[in-house]
């Protein structure tokens, strides 16, 4: 079997319909059906920042529906997730507003307007799309392959298995004890949906692609050596933020180990370029499909040789 891994959709359901159509899937009056022995599966990251929200949740879950593709989450379907649940942790009063798991402040309601102007917040339409959320796994392992939104950590997947489905879907209780932040449960919830970071060095900082000021920094976790190497050399950040850390600045203490032997797919870190393999075991098949010169991708997994990885297994919609 083919199984098109597709990358980060962010609310582009032109660009999903393009991929779709150039891959050999068929819309057949109710969802998109693949060519025989293909199924398709989405790497997370299905909403905020494109105009057609609506439009890709509903591509996406009529084909989980019909049972012709799987996806897990992304770090934006968790946001949804928190930025519409109540902390029970604040304290309510006519003096002090309710307060959600994810901060309703200006940065976050800016990453979610796209959604919410289409779905507004509250609403009946909400909370169905909400609850449909809480459906997707946040990681899938079968015989062949790990999937998962940013990084494959069984350790923090072992702190986040007890509270989580026999499906591994996350509950409500499960979405409030990885929202508390500097706990572990918060930790692992972040090295699975947004990658392994590591501190800059001290009185360091730098500004990502949004204005936010970081204190540390995403690390590309599918290299070895990580803790004998410079930041430049590790970081995945842009050269824009790297130029404010100093060219010998080393990375200490990054506690990660990939403990696979299967090939692993991701999404999340807005790829540019010609798609290849990030290492002889890793794929990211998210290639910047959120801004409109970057291009909706998808790699085609031969389950009966799943290795070696290869470039010529990518397919990207070329939507210009």
């Amino acid at each position: 079997m083919i199984i098109d891994v597709i990358g980060d959709i962010h609310g582009y359901a032109d660009k999903l319909t393009g991929l779709l159509i150039q891959l050999g899937y068929v819309h057949n009056g109710d969802f998109y059906e693949p060519p025989a022995n293909h199924r398709a599966l989405f790497i997370g990251d299905l909403i905020d920042r494109g105009s057609q929200q609506l439009a890709a949740l509903e591509i996406v879950f009529a084909m989980l529906d019909a049972n012709v593709a799987d996806a897990v989450m992304g770090n934006h379907e968790y946001n949804a997730l928190a930025f519409a649940t109540l902390d029970p942790n604040s304290n309510f009063s006519s003096d002090h507003p309710k307060q959600y798991l994810r901060k309703h402040n200006q940065t976050h309601t800016t990453q979610h307007e796209a959604f919410l102007a289409e779905i507004p917040f509250g609403s009946a339409l909400h909370k169905h799309w909400l609850a449909r959320l809480y459906e997707i796994p946040l990681w899938l392992e079968n015989d062949y392959a790990c999937f998962v939104h940013a990084c494959w950590d069984v350790d923090s997947m072992a702190i986040l298995q007890p509270m989580l489905t026999a499906d591994n879907c996350l509950t409500e209780q499960a979405l409030i004890l990885t929202s508390q932040k500097h706990s572990e449960p918060f930790e692992a919830l972040e090295r699975v949906l947004k990658g392994v970071e590591t501190p800059l060095p001290a009185g360091l900082s730098m500004i990502d692609k949004e204005g936010t000021k970081r204190t540390r920094v995403r690390v590309r976790w599918w290299l070895d050596d990580l803790n004998k190497q410079t930041i430049h050399q590790i970081a995945r950040a842009p050269n824009s933020g790297l130029a404010q850390i100093p060219k010998d600045a080393l990375s200490e203490n990054i506690d990660f180990v990939l403990r696979t032997y299967k090939p692993v797919f991701v999404g999340h870190y807005w790829m540019t370029g010609e798609p290849a393999p990030l290492s002889a075991q890793v794929i990211c098949t998210d290639y910047s499909a959120a801004v409109d010169s970057g291009y909706l991708t998808c790699y085609q997994l031969d389950t009966d040789q799943p290795l070696p990885l290869t470039a010529d297994n990518f397919v990207q919609y070329i939507h210009d």
